[in-house]
Protein backbone atom coordinates (compact mmCIF):
# COMPACT_ATOMS: atom_id res chain seq x y z
CA UNK A 1 0.00 0.00 0.00
CA UNK A 2 1.33 3.43 -0.95
CA UNK A 3 1.83 5.50 2.21
CA UNK A 4 2.39 9.17 2.96
CA UNK A 5 5.90 9.55 4.36
CA UNK A 6 6.57 13.01 5.78
CA UNK A 7 10.24 13.50 6.55
CA UNK A 8 12.13 16.02 8.67
CA UNK A 9 15.25 17.70 7.27
CA UNK A 10 17.79 18.99 9.82
CA UNK A 11 19.59 16.17 11.64
CA UNK A 12 17.39 13.62 9.92
CA UNK A 13 18.60 14.01 6.32
CA UNK A 14 21.73 16.08 6.90
CA UNK A 15 23.94 17.25 9.74
CA UNK A 16 22.85 20.54 11.21
CA UNK A 17 23.13 20.98 14.97
CA UNK A 18 26.83 20.09 15.06
CA UNK A 19 27.53 23.39 13.29
CA UNK A 20 25.48 25.35 15.82
CA UNK A 21 27.34 23.61 18.65
CA UNK A 22 30.69 24.50 17.10
CA UNK A 23 29.56 28.13 16.87
CA UNK A 24 28.56 27.99 20.54
CA UNK A 25 31.98 26.61 21.49
CA UNK A 26 33.60 29.58 19.72
CA UNK A 27 31.21 31.91 21.51
CA UNK A 28 31.93 30.44 24.95
CA UNK A 29 35.68 30.73 24.35
CA UNK A 30 35.31 34.36 23.23
CA UNK A 31 33.09 35.20 26.23
CA UNK A 32 35.72 33.62 28.52
CA UNK A 33 33.58 34.03 31.61
CA UNK A 34 35.53 33.94 34.88
CA UNK A 35 32.93 32.00 36.89
CA UNK A 36 30.70 30.22 34.37
CA UNK A 37 31.79 27.24 32.32
CA UNK A 38 30.33 26.28 28.93
CA UNK A 39 27.52 24.28 30.56
CA UNK A 40 26.35 27.24 32.64
CA UNK A 41 26.63 29.59 29.65
CA UNK A 42 24.68 27.09 27.56
CA UNK A 43 21.88 27.08 30.14
CA UNK A 44 21.55 30.86 29.85
CA UNK A 45 21.53 30.65 26.05
CA UNK A 46 18.88 27.90 26.18
CA UNK A 47 16.69 30.19 28.26
CA UNK A 48 17.12 33.03 25.77
CA UNK A 49 16.45 30.76 22.81
CA UNK A 50 13.33 29.21 24.36
CA UNK A 51 11.86 32.71 24.77
CA UNK A 52 12.97 34.17 21.44
CA UNK A 53 12.18 31.20 19.20
CA UNK A 54 8.47 31.62 19.83
CA UNK A 55 8.74 35.16 18.46
CA UNK A 56 11.50 35.08 15.86
CA UNK A 57 11.68 31.41 14.87
CA UNK A 58 14.78 29.40 14.08
CA UNK A 59 17.86 29.45 11.84
CA UNK A 60 21.36 30.88 11.93
CA UNK A 61 20.24 34.53 11.79
CA UNK A 62 18.09 34.14 14.87
CA UNK A 63 20.80 32.07 16.54
CA UNK A 64 23.15 35.01 16.03
CA UNK A 65 20.61 37.31 17.66
CA UNK A 66 20.40 34.94 20.62
CA UNK A 67 24.19 34.80 20.96
CA UNK A 68 24.34 38.58 20.92
CA UNK A 69 21.73 38.83 23.67
CA UNK A 70 23.56 36.20 25.70
CA UNK A 71 26.83 38.12 25.32
CA UNK A 72 25.19 41.37 26.38
CA UNK A 73 23.85 39.64 29.49
CA UNK A 74 27.01 37.79 30.53
CA UNK A 75 29.99 39.81 29.29
CA UNK A 76 32.34 40.88 32.08
CA UNK A 77 33.89 43.60 29.97
CA UNK A 78 32.61 46.62 28.07
CA UNK A 79 30.26 45.52 25.29
CA UNK A 80 31.76 46.98 22.14
CA UNK A 81 30.17 47.10 18.71
CA UNK A 82 33.04 45.12 17.19
CA UNK A 83 32.63 42.41 19.83
CA UNK A 84 28.95 42.05 18.96
CA UNK A 85 29.98 41.74 15.32
CA UNK A 86 32.36 38.94 16.25
CA UNK A 87 29.61 37.15 18.16
CA UNK A 88 27.16 37.45 15.26
CA UNK A 89 29.88 36.17 12.95
CA UNK A 90 30.03 32.84 14.79
CA UNK A 91 26.43 32.22 13.70
CA UNK A 92 26.79 33.71 10.22
CA UNK A 93 29.51 31.19 9.34
CA UNK A 94 27.07 28.32 9.86
CA UNK A 95 25.66 28.99 6.39
CA UNK A 96 29.14 28.44 4.93
CA UNK A 97 29.39 24.93 6.38
CA UNK A 98 29.20 22.05 3.89
CA UNK A 99 25.97 20.13 3.45
CA UNK A 100 26.74 16.70 4.85
CA UNK A 101 24.06 14.10 4.13
CA UNK A 102 23.73 11.53 6.89
CA UNK A 103 25.01 8.10 5.90
CA UNK A 104 22.59 6.15 3.72
CA UNK A 105 20.10 8.99 3.25
CA UNK A 106 20.29 9.52 -0.55
CA UNK A 107 20.00 5.81 -1.35
CA UNK A 108 17.17 5.34 1.14
CA UNK A 109 15.23 8.31 -0.21
CA UNK A 110 15.58 6.99 -3.76
CA UNK A 111 14.17 3.64 -2.63
CA UNK A 112 11.28 5.18 -0.68
CA UNK A 113 10.36 7.67 -3.42
CA UNK A 114 9.68 4.80 -5.79
CA UNK A 115 7.22 3.23 -3.39
CA UNK A 116 5.52 6.00 -1.44
CA UNK A 117 4.46 9.67 -1.49
CA UNK A 118 7.26 11.73 0.12
CA UNK A 119 6.86 15.19 1.69
CA UNK A 120 9.72 17.18 3.21
CA UNK A 121 8.45 18.93 6.35
CA UNK A 122 10.82 21.32 8.10
CA UNK A 123 10.74 24.39 10.30
CA UNK A 124 12.96 27.44 10.29
CA UNK A 125 13.68 30.51 8.23
CA UNK A 126 12.10 29.76 4.81
CA UNK A 127 14.92 31.21 2.71
CA UNK A 128 17.61 29.47 4.74
CA UNK A 129 15.80 26.13 4.66
CA UNK A 130 15.25 26.35 0.89
CA UNK A 131 18.95 27.11 0.44
CA UNK A 132 19.87 24.00 2.43
CA UNK A 133 17.43 21.85 0.45
CA UNK A 134 18.88 23.13 -2.84
CA UNK A 135 22.47 22.63 -1.69
CA UNK A 136 21.76 19.13 -0.41
CA UNK A 137 20.49 17.90 -3.78
CA UNK A 138 17.86 15.83 -1.96
CA UNK A 139 14.82 17.87 -2.93
CA UNK A 140 14.33 15.82 -6.09
CA UNK A 141 13.05 12.88 -4.06
CA UNK A 142 10.09 14.80 -2.63
CA UNK A 143 6.75 15.45 -4.27
CA UNK A 144 6.12 18.36 -1.90
CA UNK A 145 8.04 20.57 0.53
CA UNK A 146 6.51 22.47 3.46
CA UNK A 147 8.42 24.96 5.62
CA UNK A 148 6.67 26.22 8.73
CA UNK A 149 7.52 28.42 11.70
CA UNK A 150 6.70 25.71 14.24
CA UNK A 151 5.96 21.99 13.94
CA UNK A 152 3.20 21.42 16.46
CA UNK A 153 0.05 19.29 16.29
CA UNK A 154 -1.85 22.13 14.59
CA UNK A 155 0.80 22.27 11.84
CA UNK A 156 0.44 18.53 11.23
CA UNK A 157 -3.34 18.78 11.01
CA UNK A 158 -3.01 21.71 8.60
CA UNK A 159 -0.56 19.80 6.40
CA UNK A 160 -2.93 16.81 6.30
CA UNK A 161 -5.79 19.06 5.17
CA UNK A 162 -3.72 20.88 2.56
CA UNK A 163 -2.22 17.71 1.09
CA UNK A 164 -5.24 15.47 1.54
CA UNK A 165 -3.28 13.06 3.73
CA UNK A 166 -5.00 10.23 5.55
CA UNK A 167 -3.54 10.37 9.10
CA UNK A 168 -3.86 6.60 9.44
CA UNK A 169 -1.61 6.13 6.37
CA UNK A 170 0.74 8.99 7.24
CA UNK A 171 4.10 8.59 8.96
CA UNK A 172 6.26 11.40 10.31
CA UNK A 173 9.94 10.48 10.24
CA UNK A 174 12.45 12.50 12.24
CA UNK A 175 14.96 12.87 15.06
CA UNK A 176 13.15 15.35 17.29
CA UNK A 177 10.67 14.13 19.91
CA UNK A 178 9.43 17.71 20.38
CA UNK A 179 8.85 18.65 16.73
CA UNK A 180 8.62 15.36 14.83
CA UNK A 181 7.29 12.59 17.05
CA UNK A 182 5.04 13.90 19.81
CA UNK A 183 3.03 16.42 17.74
CA UNK A 184 2.55 13.94 14.90
CA UNK A 185 1.22 11.31 17.29
CA UNK A 186 -0.98 13.94 18.94
CA UNK A 187 -2.44 14.78 15.51
CA UNK A 188 -3.34 11.13 14.99
CA UNK A 189 -0.46 10.24 12.68
CA UNK A 190 2.05 7.43 12.96
CA UNK A 191 5.71 8.26 13.60
CA UNK A 192 9.21 6.90 13.14
CA UNK A 193 11.86 8.09 15.59
CA UNK A 194 15.38 8.18 14.14
CA UNK A 195 17.64 9.17 17.08
CA UNK A 196 20.55 11.50 16.43
CA UNK A 197 23.40 11.83 18.90
CA UNK A 198 23.54 15.61 18.49
CA UNK A 199 19.86 16.53 18.53
CA UNK A 200 19.45 20.08 19.84
CA UNK A 201 18.79 20.12 23.58
CA UNK A 202 15.56 22.13 23.18
CA UNK A 203 14.18 19.46 20.82
CA UNK A 204 14.56 16.65 23.37
CA UNK A 205 11.46 15.37 25.18
CA UNK A 206 10.10 12.18 26.57
CA UNK A 207 8.08 10.51 23.83
CA UNK A 208 4.41 10.60 24.78
CA UNK A 209 2.61 7.36 23.85
CA UNK A 210 -0.45 7.95 21.68
CA UNK A 211 -2.89 5.76 19.75
CA UNK A 212 -0.82 6.09 16.57
CA UNK A 213 1.89 3.57 15.80
CA UNK A 214 5.46 4.41 16.80
CA UNK A 215 8.55 2.84 15.29
CA UNK A 216 12.13 3.43 16.42
CA UNK A 217 14.95 2.76 13.95
CA UNK A 218 18.63 3.04 14.71
CA UNK A 219 19.57 4.56 11.34
CA UNK A 220 17.71 6.26 8.51
CA UNK A 221 18.62 3.51 6.07
CA UNK A 222 16.75 1.00 8.24
CA UNK A 223 13.51 2.53 6.95
CA UNK A 224 13.76 0.20 3.96
CA UNK A 225 12.96 -2.70 6.29
CA UNK A 226 9.58 -1.18 7.17
CA UNK A 227 8.47 0.76 4.09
Amino acid sequence: MRLFLVIDADDTLWENNIYFERAFEEFAAFLDHSRMGPREVRAVLDEIEAANNRIHGYGSLNFGRNLRQCYQRLAEREVRKEDLGTVMGFAARILECPMEAIEGVPETLEYLAGRHDLTLFTKGHPEEQRLKIDRSGLGRFFAHTAIVKEKDAAAYRALARERGLDPGRSWMIGNSPKSDINPALEAGWNAVFVPHAHTWNLERQEIDPRPGRLLVVERFQNLTRHF
